[in-house]
């Protein structure tokens, strides 16, 4: 069994995909073990009552320096038996006391096509540059911004009448597909990373782990 902490800092709407797919057993042998937030207003928090998973508010300006802050959820989740965490707009650049601590096996959804548009505002970044592609990443945490190893990546259109939001929401869709997915691969031990390359193992070969999940993600 798999313990997954994740860390939320707003509504969590990603944190319920994964909720609904440990629930509904398309995650297996997993569970999800707490909810960390830095926010005490993150409708996560209501989202980890109603499904009976603890949850904690860490208040970073009661956490001395930012390595301080990250040491302290290291040692934690460490206490805990955390085996994968799993950041779902979690609005803080994670630090190396936690990265080194859970070396490959912190994951983060990002709503871009890795590795153009990192940072805040992935969606207005691409309308911006006019991409007629855009979409969402799965990827390894790592020291960078955005820039760790990706796991797997959904592609949608871009249109020309679109809106930060109209884009925001047809990405979330598939933000919701994948992310369990490659939670999926994590917990069934199918990935492999190899520098940069991340390699599932017995991938279905007629499926892209580049433009949209397999069809069994619902």
């Amino acid at each position: 069994m798999v313990k997954i902490a994740v860390l939320a800092s707003g509504r969590g709407s990603n944190f319920q995909a994964i909720i609904d797919s440990i629930e509904n057993g398309y995650i297996k042998n997993a569970g999800l073990d707490i909810l960390i937030t830095d926010n005490k207003e993150a409708f996560a928090i209501k989202r980890a009552e109603k499904h009976g998973i603890d949850s904690v508010c860490l208040d970073p300006a009661k956490s001395g320096s930012k390595d301080e802050y990250f040491a302290g959820i290291a040692e934690m989740l460490s206490v805990r038996g955390i085996g994968l965490i799993a950041l779902a707009g979690f609005m803080r650049i994670v630090r190396r006391p936690l990265i080194n601590v859970f070396r490959n096996k912190i994951i983060n959804i990002h709503p871009a096509l890795l590795p153009a548009f990192p940072g805040l505002h992935g969606q207005r970044q691409a309308l911006d540059y006019g991409v007629k592609l855009a979409g969402c990443t799965v990827h390894f945490v790592d020291e960078g911004m955005d820039t760790g190893p990706i796991i797997i990546q959904a592609a949608v259109p871009v249109f020309s009448d679109d809106s930060e939001s109209s884009l925001s929401e047809r990405i979330l869709g598939y933000e919701h597909r994948i992310y369990p997915y490659a939670i999926r691969l994590f917990v069934e031990g199918r990935i492999e990373i190899m520098g940069r390359k991340v390699v599932i193992r017995d991938e279905e070969k007629e499926l892209s782990n580049i433009m949209n999940p397999p069809p069994d993600v619902k």
